[in-house]
């Protein structure tokens, strides 16, 4: 079902204390300010059973607050010294994963191949996928921003089935945008979001595709997110930055 979806991504950022604060504090405020939004904590590995612990405690009318894993592994266990699996994510509490992130495409050079294989072991484990898509700045200035999109999107999520994919929430990050201050206009962002569930609808139907929500991920701030997210087929923000401070992160939460 299409939601209103705001999800955190803190990298690596936060130590213990902090990471407890921050959800504390963003929880308490919700409660005494509810939004209809759906909140997502993207915390580090070593913060997801915390932070799923302070989020499973919370009062009833928060309870649409969940806890994300920046990634997982494509193997259910096995020798992968450092890695973490889709079971060890789901056994402390999460309930999505971030997958497919531009980041991990860039630094560790993953894949659409490899995050199809993340994706299936995501729902295998019963997590739901928020995978992410995204160009560079030389695929946009030479028109090939819409094929890069496709070609992500088909190879990474086009294997699941109608039932599969109604539980996915697609992430669009203009890479160029992510951490350098630059912000899609709001009709770039609207374009390639409308082409997104184009896409979707071509494959799975206008119902299906209508159901989808789909966030944007570049470089979204307390100051753009209301206009950014009055499009008609941006549902949301997958929050870099301004998801590390209580205050920006609840602006940006009551958007809506």
């Amino acid at each position: 079902m299409r939601q209103q979806i705001v999800a955190g991504n803190w990298k690596m950022n936060k130590t213990a204390v902090e990471a407890e604060a921050l959800v504390r504090n963003v929880i308490e405020i919700l409660s005494k300010n509810p939004s209809e939004s759906v909140v997502v904590f993207a915390p580090p590995f070593v913060h997801l059973q915390r932070v799923a612990q302070i989020i499973s405690q919370s009062p009833v009318h928060v309870s649409r607050v969940f806890t994300a894993a920046q990634d997982c592994h494509w193997e259910e266990s096995g020798a992968y010294t450092g890695e973490v699996s889709a079971a060890m994510i789901k056994s402390v509490g999460a309930t999505h994963a971030i997958i497919g992130h531009s980041e991990r495409r860039t630094y560790f050079k993953e894949n659409n191949q490899l995050l199809a294989r993340k994706i299936d072991v995501a729902f295998k484990n019963e997590l739901l996928p928020i995978y992410c898509c995204g160009e560079s700045i030389m695929e946009r200035k030479n028109d090939h921003h819409f094929k890069t999109i496709e070609k992500q999107i088909a190879e990474g999520l086009f294997h699941l089935s109608e039932n599969d994919f109604l539980n996915v929430i697609i992430a669009y990050e203009p890479v160029w945008a992510i951490g350098t201050g630059e912000t899609a206009t709001p009709e770039q962002a609207q374009e390639m979001h409308a082409f997104i569930r184009d896409l979707l609808s071509q494959k799975y139907g206008g119902e299906t595709a209508e159901n989808i929500s789909i966030l944007y991920g570049g470089s979204c701030k307390p100051s753009n997110s209301k206009v950014l997210f009055a499009q008609p087929d941006i549902d949301g923000g997958l929050i870099g930055g301004a998801s590390l401070e209580a205050e920006d992160f609840l602006a940006i939460i009551h958007s809506f």
